[in-house]
């Protein structure tokens, strides 16, 4: 495009000072971020070019001295994030810079094993650092469709990136990496690790020393997707990976199938005393179509934190349906406030049963089908339905995850407005009597009955979309809504 390759000229005419090393390093995250469709070698290798400018080897220093501490993570990220973009044809491709290079082709299950060699600058020097990547054909084997790897080079950014370490990753393996070593002296210490992209630290556990020369050594590193995402990625852009916060989600998701499942047993055996009057039989059509839905949406995410890496479609599909039926279950939970409202302000004119299923099933299945059919024919064409690190929707290149917050967080809004509606007509109901504590009770209850029943908990999730949002409150998201239950209908029918 005209704007990159005019973008790409400005960049190479401004010294690499730390002042224009932020201000690039956040021109090449924009457009990582913002551009939208595939992109071709030229757009390629302007991007690496601007990269490229800001990596020689004898601006080391100079990043000290840059004001955001993460700049050389947000680089690599970029980077990576921009160049998964890279669409090639049959024909390998190669684009190299003095200080970063990208290989790319299309591998099959078919193909023999696969090596992409590098030979970089480290500094102004005419002398090249020398490496290799390899993905043995056992593992070309393992892809069930053609794919296409691409391998990028980066001699000098591993130099800038902190030194702390991170323990305690389980990883599984992948591809093998030769280096020639930038310091051959004897007493030179070997270790293999990755770069951590979500905690930002290096990782040790992910890669071992295979073999260690004086001139060179290699690594075997492996990788493996994270096998259970944290509950909060519902309404979150970023992918937090917390222990403490698996657990949590674990548990919490056990505990609410379980119990729905036990509300929904107990709804089948009491329905005939619980769905006597006309209320009372779309209550409960309600409360047991939330429970299915909350069921299904929790199975259907279990699995889908499973599916991860299997294949694109399976994950796409995956995730249509886990979109569906949180979907489904807010708009249960509409439909349900809705239902609270008829009860309590139309008192002189009623609607027939049937047209209330109508409007119920519509409101509760059709707007949700509507509404995910809609996301994936947007961004599915750009792929840009998915997001890299989970089966689950994408945020940084096409928003795709609105299409589940604003209806989830809207339809959230609209039940407090019901809340507040059901707790005046309570208070109201005893204006004049000496009953001030019954009342409070009975406004309390009814709160505290309805909070959940309605997806306010969800209301919590505001926090959660913003990227600087704090651990404190992806924990108490996940406490809140991972151990949601079906809690009204269950005592509600264990009263009955």
């Amino acid at each position: 495009m005209a704007f990159l390759s005019g973008l790409t000229e400005e960049v190479l005419s401004s010294p690499p000072v730390p002042g224009n090393i932020g201000v690039i390093v956040e021109v090449l995250k924009k457009i990582s971020q913002d551009f939208s469709m595939d992109v071709n070698r030229e757009n390629m290798q302007n991007y690496i070019s601007m990269a490229n400018h800001i990596l020689n080897g004898t601006l080391i220093p100079n990043w000290a001295y840059i004001k955001e501490k993460n700049a050389c993570s947000i680089l690599l990220e970029s980077i990576i994030l921009f160049a998964r973009k890279l669409h090639i044809n049959n024909r390998p491709e190669k684009i190299l810079e003095r200080f970063i290079a990208i290989k790319a082709s299309k591998i099959n299950k078919n193909t023999p094993e696969r090596s992409f060699e590098f030979s970089l600058g480290f500094n102004d020097s005419s002398k090249n650092i020398s490496g290799a990547m390899q993905i043995p054909k056992e593992e070309l084997q393992k892809l069930s469709t053609a794919t296409q790897v691409i391998s990028i080079a980066l001699p000098t950014l591993g130099v800038i990136m902190e030194e702390n370490l991170l323990d305690g990753l389980s990883v599984n393996g992948m591809v093998s990496l030769n280096f020639e070593k930038i310091d051959k002296s004897e007493d030179s210490r070997t270790q293999c690790v990755a770069w951590h992209s979500i905690q930002r630290t290096w990782d040790k556990s992910a890669c071992e020393v295979r073999e260690d020369t004086g001139k060179s050594a290699m690594c075997i590193c492996k990788h493996e997707p994270n096998m259970f995402q944290s509950f909060s990625i519902l309404v979150s852009p970023n992918t937090v990976q917390n222990t403490v916060l698996k657990y949590i989600s674990q548990i919490g998701l056990g505990v609410s199938i379980c119990s729905l499942v036990l509300c929904l047993t107990i709804e089948a055996v009491v329905w005939g005393h619980v769905t006597q009057t006309e209320i009372s039989y779309m209550r409960h059509v309600c409360l047991v179509n939330i429970a299915v839905s909350l069921l299904v949406a929790d199975v259907l995410f279990i699995l889908a934190a499973f599916l991860h890496g299997v294949g694109y479609n399976v994950c796409a599909a995956a995730t249509f349906f886990v979109h569906f039926f949180y979907l489904s279950l807010f708009c249960w939970m509409l439909a349900l406030g809705l239902l609270i409202l008829y009860a309590l302000l139309i008192v002189f004119w009623k609607m027939r049963k049937s047209v209330l299923l109508a409007v119920q099933f519509s409101i509760g299945y059709g707007c949700p089908l509507i509404i995910s059919v809609i996301t994936v024919a947007a961004t599915e064409p750009r792929k840009g339905y998915l997001r890299e690190e989970a089966c689950w929707l994408n945020w940084h290149d096409t928003k795709a995850l609105l299409a589940f917050i604003i209806p989830a967080l809207a339809i959230v809004g609209a039940n407090v407005i019901v809340v507040l509606v059901v707790v005046a007509k309570t208070g109201r109901s005893s204006i004049g009597r000496q009953q001030d504590l019954s009342t409070a009770i009975r406004i309390s209850k009814n709160v505290v009955l309805l909070t959940p029943l309605l997806g306010l908990t969800w209301g919590i999730g505001l926090a959660t979309v913003l990227e600087s949002t704090s651990l404190t409150f992806h924990v108490l998201f996940a406490v809140l809504n991972a151990f949601q239950v079906c809690t009204a209908g269950f005592r509600e029918c264990v009263e009955k």
